[in-house]
């Protein structure tokens, strides 16, 4: 579904990530750990497209396609939808009319009835909404579009619980965890910092990026546990190859 190779990116002149090696098969879902400022955001907002992230070398293959210099409509088209860490508000746009936006075909209020947000089809898109709020906005968008590849940045970033698990089910159902491994087609990635979300969503692989590389990959609960007892530091020199 999605290969990164010896890629290397810069914001502004900086560079962020240094030659991450990546590879997310169908229907796997990933985790990415690692402390503040060291590159997971980059590495999503690079792989949709963002103009301001420029590739200084390196390719991103989706579906088998170089999408490295693809804009970020055509890469959204051909199924790569992601969930914001801190989305903007749109004034003058309602929610429900942006599902129609997405998807002309999506059964919207099924959608917001599924997200538990009724009552947020005739506001406008993220305006006042609480953090929660606005983490579950941006898991509607997800069910308007259903991507192939769903990215997400720290969707349990200041969520409480009811709204952790709400969006914990939606996830697996965007990365069909809710059928059999062997008919999944869509893939994930997801940027945690805690690992709450870990608790409501199935995990495949997990991987630890520090100073814009990854330093270590493998079982979800593993490499949790090894956080929380050693931080960063213990996964940067543990011998589980990158």
């Amino acid at each position: 579904m999605l290969e990164i190779e010896d890629l290397s990116v810069s914001i502004g002149g900086k560079q962020i990530l240094k030659d991450v090696n990546l590879r997310i098969g169908p229907g796997e879902t990933h985790a990415l750990f690692g402390p503040n400022g060291t590159g997971k955001t980059t590495l999503l907002n690079a792989i949709a497209g963002i103009p301001r992230y420029a590739v200084d070398s390196g390719k991103i293959i989706f579906k088998g396609m170089d999408i490295t210099q693809m804009p970020m409509d055509e890469r959204a088209k051909l199924g790569i939808g992601m969930a914001f860490q801190r989305p903007p508000a749109i004034r003058g746009l309602r929610l429900k009319d942006l599902i129609k936006i997405i998807n002309p075909q999506a059964d919207a209020a099924a959608i917001l009835k599924k997200m538990d947000f009724d009552a947020f089809g005739e506001r406008e898109v993220n305006r006042g909404f609480s953090g929660g709020e606005v983490k579950r906005s941006e898991m509607v968008q997800l069910l308007a579009q259903q991507p192939d590849l769903v990215m997400l940045d720290e969707p349990d970033s200041g969520v409480d619980l009811e709204n952790i698990k709400l969006i914990g089910g939606a996830i697996n159902q965007l990365t069909q965890k809710d059928i059999r491994p062997s008919s999944r087609t869509k893939s994930g990635i997801i940027i945690t910092h805690f690992g709450h979300i870990l608790e409501y969503m199935k995990t495949d692989r997990a991987h630890v990026m520090v100073g814009g590389s990854i330093v270590c990959s493998g079982n979800p609960s593993e490499i949790l546990e090894q956080i929380k007892k050693s931080g960063y530091e213990g996964c940067v020199a543990c011998l589980c190859p990158a």
